[in-house]
C-alpha cells in the first residue's frame, strides 16, 4: 500500500485553526516518512483544546501559517494520493477549512478512514476510538493528540488491517475528495 497517514490538532472549533499537523508516508507497506510541523493560527482564541493537545498560543508564536506549510505539503495531494486519517471527516475538514479561509485552491485527493475501516473489520470492538485500536491492536500510541503519535497509530492501523484482512476490503471504503 502507498499512502500518506495525516493527523491535524486545532486551536478551537474553528475549522481553520490547525495549530499543528503531521504526516506519515507509507510506500510499498513501509513507513518512509514523517513531517511534523506547529502552525501559527490566525483565530484570537485557543479554546479548551489545550487541555486536549497541550499546544499553548506561546508554543505556535514563531510557527509558520499555514499558508507556509501548504507550500511544503501541497505536493502531496493530488488525484492519484491516498490519504489516510482516523475520523477522516475531521482531519480532511481541517485541512479544507484551512484552504479556504486563506483562498487557496482545493486539491482533489483519495481519502479512506480508518474509523469505518475498523468498524468494518472489527465490528466486535466496543468503540473504534484511536486509542482503543491501538490497545486492540497491540500498536503503540504513546501520546494520544500528539499529531504525529497519531499519525503513526493510524498509518499502523491501516498496515495491520492490511496484513489481516488483504486491501480489496479497504479499496471499498476509499473516497474521492
Amino acid at each position: 500500500m502507498n499512502f500518506i497517514a495525516m493527523d491535524f490538532e486545532t486551536a478551537n472549533a474553528q475549522k481553520h485553526s490547525a495549530c499543528s499537523l503531521a504526516l506519515v508516508m507509507v510506500r510499498n507497506s513501509q513507513i518512509v516518512g514523517e513531517y511534523y510541523t506547529l502552525i501559527k493560527p490566525e483565530t484570537d482564541f485557543f479554546w479548551r483544546n489545550i487541555q486536549v493537545h497541550g499546544i499553548h498560543p506561546e508554543d505556535v508564536k514563531q510557527a509558520p501559517k499555514f499558508p507556509e506549510v501548504w507550500e511544503t505539503i501541497a505536493q502531496y495531494y493530488n488525484q492519484h494520493s491516498l490519504i489516510v486519517a482516523h475520523n477522516a471527516g475531521f482531519d480532511t475538514g481541517v485541512l479544507a477549512g484551512c484552504l479556504d479561509y486563506y483562498g487557496l485552491q482545493q486539491p482533489s485527493y483519495l481519502s479512506l478512514c480508518t474509523v469505518k475501516t475498523s468498524r468494518k473489520l472489527y465490528p466486535e470492538v466496543p468503540n473504534h476510538k484511536l486509542n482503543t485500536m491501538c490497545d486492540f491492536l497491540n500498536i503503540p500510541l504513546n501520546n494520544h493528540h500528539d499529531a504525529l503519535e497519531d499519525s503513526r497509530a493510524c498509518a499502523n492501523i491501516l498496515l495491520h488491517q492490511e496484513r489481516t484482512f488483504g486491501v480489496e476490503p479497504l479499496k471499498k471504503l476509499v473516497l474521492m475528495k
